[in-house]
């Protein structure tokens, strides 16, 4: 009797213990770094505030902002300053355990001041944006997040905006080809902190960057920006639209990190300082797929299989001056195995389909230093995508002896890109040089077969490997 009631005892504590535990860690902070959309300068004494709640803060001397133990949940930030258009930012999600950290650019005000009359007539000011952008939308990450069906997936949730068609219109609904007016999959552009990247999915189809699987890590993003009509001067061959992809800064006060798991992939991400001041920051990901046993429980003949990497490191030289280091690659492949349950269309999908082994890369640096009404922005990178395909008369036993089909390609890009920014007369200048080194090589073996009709009516067959170049 007293041993059960000790277990009692023992068990109420624990619990009471688990119920404080969870009301403690049901807290968590968030903050941010507000800057000028024009100048890319830090902003000091903007109010944010959290829409219905009693809690707002400002920024201080270098843009900073930052809530403390606050109730985790979804919020609204208010975000308003005397030069400034007022901006509120929605979904914006505290969670317990790591730091939500955001970048904010707030648009100036043009003000013209004017004679002070005393009187009773009342003086307005004058207040225009630098520009007005046709056709420009955005995502936040937390809108990719809570998009149904996404999976996580940037490039199917760009899918759902307006003026914008997925492959699915064209009967390939497993892929993700982006068609903005009724342009064509190649030609959008991608460009990740300012830099290009040709291929943003897994198994891509070579010069269209559709895939059935993105590469990018939600965990990255801090906002995503098409246009699609009136270009920036500095985005070169765009000619149905330019994606902007920002990504966020590794948290400066502490090392942190998640797990996630998809519908398709596990992937894990870190972010912390690498420094003690703070300037030194990371952001490091890994991501690998498990479609080769989910395709195994559904019995299909072909086992792909994906990794993905991607990191940024930034390095605050001075206030001023910003040094950003980033790349992003994969590494796509699949193999067949004999189904357990034959039928016709497994048979012709093991048949037909070429085994695919492609891996692509784009790493690349840049520096940022501002100055007075603007900035500058010079950027190196190179990226390298290497696709084989290859295909047999026997897929499930592969002999090189008897291959039918077999491509090796290789697209290499040097580029070295250099653009200036200034706010002028009440407008925006952009002026810049691009410079591309492009390399492409392609083998192509195919073995072509050609029935013959004998004299005497029978048939004979003739197979000739013709190499394409």
């Amino acid at each position: 009797m007293k041993f059960q009631l000790r277990m009692k005892w023992l068990f109420t504590i624990v619990l009471l213990c688990f119920i404080t535990h969870v009301h403690a860690q049901s807290k968590g902070n968030l903050s941010g770094w507000v800057i000028d959309k024009y100048t890319q300068k830090p902003i000091a004494g903007v109010t944010v505030q959290l829409i219905n709640s009693p809690y707002s803060t400002a920024t201080d001397s270098l843009g900073n902002f930052q809530f403390k133990a606050i109730p985790t949940g979804q919020y609204q930030l208010k975000f308003t300053s005397l030069g400034s258009l007022p901006l509120t930012v929605f979904n914006f999600i505290v969670s317990t355990g790591n730091e939500n950290t955001t970048t904010v650019e707030l648009t100036p005000l043009d003000i013209v001041l004017k004679d002070v009359v005393v009187g009773r007539s009342r003086k307005t000011v004058r207040a225009a944006t630098l520009e007005t952008p046709l056709s420009v939308q955005r995502l936040t990450a937390e809108e990719i997040k809570s998009s149904p069906g996404s999976n996580f997936d940037i490039s199917k949730v760009v899918q759902s905006l307006p003026g914008i068609t997925g492959s699915a219109s064209t009967g390939n609904s497993f892929r993700n080809d982006i068609i903005v007016r009724g342009g064509a999959p190649n030609e959008n552009i991608f460009y990740l902190d300012g830099i290009e990247i040709p291929v943003i999915n897994h198994f891509s189809t070579q010069g269209s960057a559709g895939g059935p699987q993105g590469i990018l890590n939600v965990s990255f993003i801090d906002e995503v920006k098409l246009s699609s009509s009136a270009f920036d001067a500095k985005f070169d061959n765009a000619l149905s639209s330019v994606f902007e992809f920002k990504q966020k800064r590794g948290n400066t006060k502490k090392v942190q990190g998640n797990i996630r798991m998809g519908a398709t992939e596990l992937a894990t991400t870190l972010e912390g300082p690498l420094s003690s001041s703070g300037k030194t920051t990371f952001l490091i990901s890994a991501r690998r797929s498990y479609l080769q046993f989910l395709f195994h429980v559904l019995d299909l003949p072909i086992r792909p299989n994906f990794w993905d990497f991607q990191y940024k490191i930034t390095h605050n030289i001075d206030a001023k001056t910003t040094l950003t280091f980033l790349g992003i690659g994969a590494i796509d492949n699949f193999y067949f195995v004999a189904p357990r349950n034959s039928t016709p269309q497994k048979n012709y999908a093991l048949n037909t389909s070429p085994s695919i082994n492609q891996w692509n890369y784009t790493v690349g640096a840049s520096l940022k230093r501002l100055f007075n009404n603007g900035f500058w922005n010079f950027a190196i990178s190179r990226n390298h995508l290497n696709n084989i395909n290859e295909k047999y008369e026997n897929n499930l036993v592969p002999d090189k002896g008897q291959r039918t089909f077999d491509y090796t390609s290789n697209d290499i890009e040097n580029s070295i890109k250099w653009d200036i920014t200034k706010n002028f007369l009440g407008l925006k200048w952009t002026t810049g040089f691009n410079f591309k080194n492009v390399g492409y090589d392609n083998s192509t073996d195919q073995l072509l077969k050609y029935n013959f009709l004998m004299l005497d009516g029978s048939k004979a067959i003739m197979t000739n490997p013709i190499n394409i170049l």
